[in-house]
């Protein structure tokens, strides 16, 4: 397990985490955080890559206007336990998609990827004024899909048998917040 601590802009900041931009310095942790076993097959991840690959993906990233790829950091030690974006950023629609990884198992389970998810709904209902923020997970998955609940979001459908991962078929279930609802659940007015 390779964990970096560093001293970094924070973008969003929470009582226990806080979220940062990712550069090209955490290409060596990120590649390491992409072969933690139990993240990908939480993730669903499939997709093998390189140190040198993972490089040129944060360098387009940081150019990419449809995307906020950030680094989930524990408040305490700047310890990097995990990464959370908005994807699919629709500026007509006022649309996107959500989603995010804790790392390592120690981290798993402890409130923090809820407390980021919060930050970064806050993000993007109110710094990017998105109407309708989505997600995926997967059904052998339930603790993720009772946090997103949790925090608001909506089941709206399954969609049968459509990850393939370890020799099996599995559903993958499609939940979103939509701005008013966000506002509503966390009592946030209008101007």
């Amino acid at each position: 397990m390779m964990t970096i601590a560093t001293t970094q802009p924070k973008l969003l900041t929470g009582s226990r985490v806080y979220l940062r931009p990712i550069n090209g310095e955490d290409a060596g942790m990120y590649y390491e955080h992409l072969y933690v076993e139990e993240t990908r097959r939480l993730t669903g991840t499939h997709k093998y890559a390189t140190k040198e690959q993972i490089s040129r993906y944060i360098d387009a990233k940081s150019q990419d206007a449809s995307s906020v790829l950030l680094l989930i950091a524990l408040q305490e030690s700047d310890e990097v336990i995990g990464d959370i974006a908005l994807q699919d950023i629709d500026t007509i629609n006022r649309s996107a998609g959500i989603r995010i990884a804790i790392s390592y198992e120690q981290h798993q389970g402890q409130g923090y990827g809820q407390e980021a998810m919060q930050l970064l709904l806050e993000y993007g209902f109110g710094v990017l004024n998105l109407q309708r923020i989505e997600l995926e997970v997967f059904t052998y998955n339930p603790r993720a899909a009772h946090v997103y609940e949790k925090l608001g979001f909506v089941r709206e459908g399954i969609k049968r048998k459509a990850l393939y991962y370890h020799h099996q078929y599995h559903d993958v279930i499609t939940m979103s917040m939509l701005a008013d609802e966000y506002r509503a659940k966390y009592g946030i007015s209008e101007l």
